[in-house]
């Protein structure tokens, strides 16, 4: 069985002194952050570019994870590969499987991987195709656009079911917490990425215990 890993999700951090707020999660026993990355035009938000995973790397040697909430994904994935990240997720609603095909195949030769997601509606067929070319998938568990929002159960039959058909990582994100932690990786999860759970407990390191071994 895979060691579940915890990526703490820092659209919940406080920007204000975000490099304050990941030192702490890196000292409570963060395996990876996660960071979000949208638009506007995917998705119904905008966070962050390039020049924000650029400065975090500077403060941070845990693997970035740069989930890229946006249209036209594979014309920026340069510029967040030079910022420094370390793994790479689009959207299976933004960009074509052949798109995805020869992104992989750029990205492993960099050493850099490239995960799949998909939105709760977008059923588990859709990226059937593209699975051998990636290394992780990354089920959302909500609408994506904000944080905060609440768990969405179809996720487990979701991940249940991607279990069954990919060898790969599989991380899940959206409103997860205590209280479903151990029924994701039952079913099948690898990563769990948080955000307001982690980042708005008084402890930390017991938020980030209490998913790993809930």
């Amino acid at each position: 069985m895979k060691k579940v890993k915890i990526a703490p999700s820092i659209l919940s951090a406080d920007f204000s002194c975000l490099g304050k707020e990941i030192k702490k999660v890196e000292a409570a026993g963060a395996d990876l952050l996660h960071i979000d990355v949208m638009d506007g035009h995917f998705v119904p938000n905008i966070t962050i570019g390039a020049a924000v995973v650029k400065s975090i790397r500077k403060v941070t040697a845990l693997a970035l994870d740069v989930h890229l909430m946006i249209k036209d994904p594979q014309k920026y994935v340069d510029n967040f590969v030079n910022a420094g990240s370390d793994m790479i997720t689009v959207h299976i609603e933004t960009i074509s499987s052949r798109n995805i095909q020869v992104l992989g195949k750029k990205l492993k030769k960099k050493n850099i991987k490239l995960g799949v997601s998909l939105n709760p509606s977008t059923p588990l067929k859709k990226i059937a195709g593209v699975l051998k070319y990636v290394d992780f998938v990354l089920v959302m568990s909500v609408n994506p656009g904000f944080g905060g929002q609440k768990f969405i159960p179809a996720a487990l039959p979701k991940i249940r079911q991607l279990k069954a058909i990919f060898r790969g990582e599989i991380s899940v994100d959206g409103g997860v917490n205590n209280t479903n932690a151990a029924k994701l990786i039952a079913a099948g999860a690898t990563i769990l990425a948080s955000g307001s759970y982690i980042f708005g407990a008084k402890d930390a390191k017991q938020a980030i215990n209490s998913l790993r071994k809930p």
